[in-house]
């Protein structure tokens, strides 16, 4: 998702985008026995950074990247220099409407709560729906985008594991409090730029981080859940102006 942001930062900064488990071409091992929920895809990323040697890092982060980010940031609070939260939520007033099954499944995780969801959500015309909702003209949503995004959740125990994880989502909710902490504490730079049309997280999620950053830069686009195929254009504008002022980047 990030193919065409990451050539317009790379001529500033070293720019690193892995796959959290579970998504893009990442694969693990069914030896491995990888339990997959927020903590450990942290833990994971986490590991990651250390392998090659991040010690100071500024982080994008997007939807499911918001609590991984987050969880590592209150983790090691002196190496995020800065957060770029493009529709990352940290608030419960954050979270639309669209949770309402989801949030029935926290409830009562039964069979036929999971199966709603995998029903309605983990399709082609799901994932088409998330990249094209609340996009003006949604024919300019590349169709490589989504068609590839749902060619990879076919895989065998893809869609599992995605269950697996709406399910813990219920986790980072339990963990907002202590996100808005970090961020009271660790005060972060901080640009939150959001697609307003987006019925998953809303535009009060991203106003909300004034509670706790009352310096936080909020921008809104005109565009759905996936910013970033709309306007990669305006994002990357805003990141580099954002992180050109961020004091450990500079």
């Amino acid at each position: 998702m990030f193919r065409e942001l990451i050539p317009r930062l790379a001529n500033h900064y070293r720019v690193i985008a892995p796959d959290l488990p579970g998504f893009g071409f990442t694969e693990i091992p069914a030896d491995r026995k990888y339990v997959y929920s927020f903590e450990r895809i942290a833990l994971t990323i986490d590991a990651f950074t250390q392998a090659l040697k991040l010690d100071r890092y500024a982080i994008y982060v997007f939807d499911y990247g918001a609590p991984t980010g987050f969880r590592m940031a209150m983790a090691h609070p002196k190496r995020v220099t800065a957060i770029v939260s493009q529709n990352g939520n940290a608030y419960e007033e954050g979270l639309g409407d669209s949770w309402a099954p989801i949030r029935k499944y926290w409830a009562e995780p039964t069979a036929e709560n999971r199966d709603v969801i995998r029903k309605n959500i983990l399709t082609l015309e799901g994932t088409r729906w998330q990249y094209t909702h609340g996009v003006a003209d949604p024919e300019s949503v590349p169709p490589e985008s989504y068609t590839l995004d749902a060619a990879l959740l076919e895989r065998p125990g893809n869609k599992d594991i995605q269950l697996d994880l709406f399910l813990d989502y219920a986790s980072n909710v339990k963990l907002y409090p202590k996100f808005q902490e970090y961020f009271r504490k660790s005060k972060p730079p901080l640009l939150a730029i959001w697609g307003k049309n987006d019925l998953f997280f809303i535009p009060a999620g991203a106003e909300a981080f004034r509670k706790d950053l009352p310096n936080a830069k909020v921008q809104f686009l005109d565009t759905g859940h996936f910013a970033i195929e709309t306007h990669v254009v305006e994002i990357a504008v805003a990141m580099q102006d954002f992180l050109s002022r961020a004091p450990g980047l500079r």
